[in-house]
C-alpha cells in the first residue's frame, strides 16, 4: 500500500510539473504585451521597457521558465500586474468562495443523484424510472452557460425571487450551485441507478429479503454498500471537473471566485494571477484523485491485494 502510494505520488509531481509548464508558454504565445495592456496602447515607449524590466519580461524566454520554476517551487507566483498584489495572496482570498460554491454544489449533486437513482432502480421501466432518464439526459447535455442564463432570466428576471450575481447574501449561491451541480448529478444519478440494478438481484439481497428485512434495510444497507465503489470513484474525479466548471459559472453569475478572477486576469495578459490559478487548481485535482486512488485500493479488496 506505501509502494502504490509513493508511486501515485510521483506521478501526480509529474502531473503538476506539465501543467505548470503547459501554463507558463500558453500564456507567452497569446498575443500582447502585458506591459502595454497595462498602460494603455498610448503609453510611453520608455514607461512600458520599465515595466518590463521590474517584473522580469525583457529577460528571454529560457531564463523567465527557470525563473518560474523556482519561484513555484516556494508558491511565489510574483506580483499581479493590474491588481498590485502577491498572486497567491489573491488566488488564496478568492478561493474560499470557489471552495464553498464547488462543496455546495457537489452537496447537491450526491443528495439528489442518490435519492433520485435510488427511485428509479427501485421501480424500474415505470413513469417515475423514465422521468427521471430523461431528466439525466438533459442536465448532461444542456450548455452549462445556458443553464446560467435561463435561471437568471426566469428566477431574476422574472420572477425577482433570487439574485443574479455576485455573493451578498446565501441566496446568491443557490443558481450558481445548482448550475455547477447538474452535470454531475446526472453522472451520480445513473451510477446510482445501474448500480443498484445490478446488484438488487444478487443472492445476497433475496436472502436479505427472505429473512424479512424491510426494503428499505435491504437497499440502503445491503444494496447500496456493494455498489459505492464505482460511484465514490467517479464523484470524486468528478468534484475535480467542477473546479473547471466553475469558471463558466462564475463568470455567468459574477460570483467572485478563482475562476472569475482567473478569466479577467487572461483578458488582461495578467501572467502571474493565470499561472497562480491555473496551478492551485491542479493542485486541488492531483490532491483529490490521489485520494479516490487510495480510497478506491481501501473500498475494493481485489485491488488491495494487487498492488
Amino acid at each position: 500500500m506505501l509502494r502504490y502510494a509513493l508511486r501515485r505520488l510521483a506521478i501526480s509531481v509529474l502531473v503538476l510539473f506539465g501543467a505548470a509548464t503547459v501554463v507558463f508558454f500558453a500564456m507567452r504565445a497569446v498575443s500582447g504585451d502585458p506591459a502595454t495592456a497595462v498602460l494603455g496602447p498610448d503609453a510611453d515607449q520608455a514607461a512600458v521597457e520599465a515595466l518590463r524590466r521590474e517584473y522580469g519580461l525583457d529577460a528571454p524566454l529560457p531564463i523567465q521558465y527557470v525563473q518560474f520554476l523556482r519561484r513555484a517551487v516556494t508558491l511565489d507566483f510574483g506580483e499581479s500586474f493590474r491588481l498590485h498584489d502577491a498572486a497567491t495572496n489573491l488566488v488564496l482570498t478568492h478561493l474560499s468562495a470557489t471552495a464553498a460554491l464547488a462543496l455546495t454544489a457537489f452537496a447537491i449533486a450526491l443528495v439528489l443523484g442518490f435519492a433520485l437513482g435510488t427511485l428509479a432502480a427501485t421501480r424500474p421501466n415505470g413513469v417515475l424510472d423514465r422521468v427521471v432518464s430523461v431528466l439525466s439526459m438533459l442536465t448532461q447535455s444542456l450548455p452549462t452557460f445556458w443553464v446560467g442564463i435561463m435561471l437568471i432570466l426566469v428566477f431574476s428576471r422574472f420572477l425577482h425571487l433570487l439574485p443574479s450575481s455576485g455573493a451578498a447574501s446565501p441566496a446568491a449561491m443557490i443558481m450558481p450551485a445548482v448550475t455547477l451541480a447538474l452535470p454531475l448529478l446526472s453522472v451520480v444519478l445513473r451510477l446510482v441507478r445501474s448500480g443498484l440494478l445490478d446488484v438488487l438481484h444478487e443472492d445476497y439481497v433475496v436472502t436479505a429479503r427472505a429473512k424479512g428485512l424491510s426494503e428499505t434495510r435491504v437497499v440502503g444497507w445491503h444494496a447500496m454498500r456493494n455498489m459505492l465503489i464505482p460511484v465514490v470513484t467517479v464523484a470524486g474525479l468528478e468534484f475535480g471537473s467542477l473546479l473547471g466548471g466553475a469558471v463558466i459559472v462564475e463568470t455567468v453569475f459574477a460570483w467572485p471566485g478563482v475562476g472569475r478572477l482567473m478569466t479577467d486576469a487572461i483578458a488582461a495578459r495578467d501572467y502571474s494571477v493565470v499561472q497562480a490559478c491555473v496551478i492551485t487548481v491542479a493542485v486541488i485535482f492531483i490532491v483529490i484523485n490521489l485520494i479516490v486512488d487510495l480510497l478506491y485500493v481501501r473500498l475494493d479488496p481485489r485491488v488491495r491485494e494487487s498492488v
